[in-house]
């Protein structure tokens, strides 16, 4: 039997399966803390039902699931707005500082790190995991579970702002240490790396009460240079996939770890671009393959679980192929207009 996949919006529901996945990545949108992870997913649940009515404040979970096994192999997410009042989305602007004395007839060119503050900041697209066993499946689990985030602020544009935001992890010592924050987090804020990471995922007041407002990389360590604006080995692949579909490097970067901010103009992506409502057509694979290719199919809907994709196929003629057993449950009938975009 071939695997199907489905991938819901993520509810309070999913607390233990989500948790096990944090396991594999924990950062400061998916932390390896059951409270944490379960906090996460109430604000999920309601900014999928709506609960949450301003839409600057929604964050979005998603939970790619096995079928027939139920389990859950995958996660993404996407926080609608980074940087509101009493939660400014904090970064470290990275540029370059020329100095030259005609004394000594000497040259440098120093980068300066300013940490700077928005109030109005972009939606960040993050959040993904995908099961370490599942990664090298036939179905491109990595590529549906990354693309529904854009399917999602496609489907919800005016929801979401005109620019898109992914950190990036960049490289960590073995044991998980940031090479930046040992070098100055710690000595400005005398904070373990991890208890930092903690505290900001609900207060940042201390970032702005300790931390100064430029540093001169020319006085760090040679390991915390290395990691500024650097793509750690695990996220080199996010890193080709979000420039190929229209990302570039910020010149900014996370202040407790140095990992790369990559930005896009939201209609600018080519996935949010060609994500478009289709017509729903009935045929099993075999009977579509001459000239169609995979897509995402997504559709919301007012009750429990909000929002749901599957894995279709795309017609020369423009319309979505589903076989008829994939369409039933999804509840979708010939002709019914669904979201898609081509997995490319």
């Amino acid at each position: 039997m071939s695997e199907r996949y489905e991938i819901r919006a993520a509810t309070t529901a999913d607390i233990d399966a989500l948790a096990g996945l944090a396991r594999h990545l924990d950062t400061v949108n998916l932390p390896d803390d059951p409270e944490a992870v379960e906090r996460l997913l109430a604000t999920s649940e309601r900014s999928f039902s709506g609960q949450i009515t301003d839409p600057c404040e929604r964050e979005y979970v998603f939970v790619l699931r096995e079928l027939e096994s139920g389990r859950a192999v995958g996660t993404s997410m996407v926080i609608a707005q980074l940087g509101r009042r009493g939660a400014p989305y904090i970064y470290f602007d990275v540029r370059r500082e020329e100095k030259y004395s005609a004394t000594l007839d000497r040259h440098f060119v120093h980068t300066v790190l300013a940490t700077t503050y928005s109030y109005d900041g972009p939606t960040e697209i993050g959040g993904l995991v995908v099961d370490p066993t599942y990664r090298k499946r036939k179905a491109r689990l990595g590529t549906m579970i990354s693309y529904v985030r854009f399917l999602l602020v496609a489907l919800q544009r005016d929801d979401f702002q005109d620019q898109l935001l992914a950190e990036l992890l960049p490289p960590l010592g073995p044991d998980g240490r940031s090479h930046l924050w040992e070098a100055v987090g710690r000595r400005f804020t005398g904070l373990d790396y991890r208890v930092a990471d903690r505290l900001s995922r609900s207060n940042k007041e201390f970032i702005r009460g300790l931390f100064p407002d430029e540093i001169y990389a020319t006085l760090l360590s040679d390991e915390a240079r290395a990691v500024i604006g650097a793509v750690g080995e695990q996220t080199r692949g996010v890193e080709k996939l979000l420039c190929r579909i229209g990302f570039h490097y910020a010149e900014r970067v996370d202040p407790f770890d140095g990992g790369p901010h990559f930005i896009a103009a939201t209609d600018g992506v080519s996935v949010v671009a060609g994500s478009a409502p289709r017509p729903v057509e009935l045929a099993e694979g075999a009977e579509a393959a001459t000239g169609a290719a995979p897509c995402l199919v997504a559709l919301k809907t007012p009750r429990a679980p909000y929002f749901r994709a599957r894995q279709g196929l795309l017609s020369p003629e423009g319309a979505i192929v589903l076989p008829p057993r994939e369409a039933g449950e999804m509840e979708l009938s010939p002709g019914d207009p669904a979201w898609s975009v081509a997995l490319r």
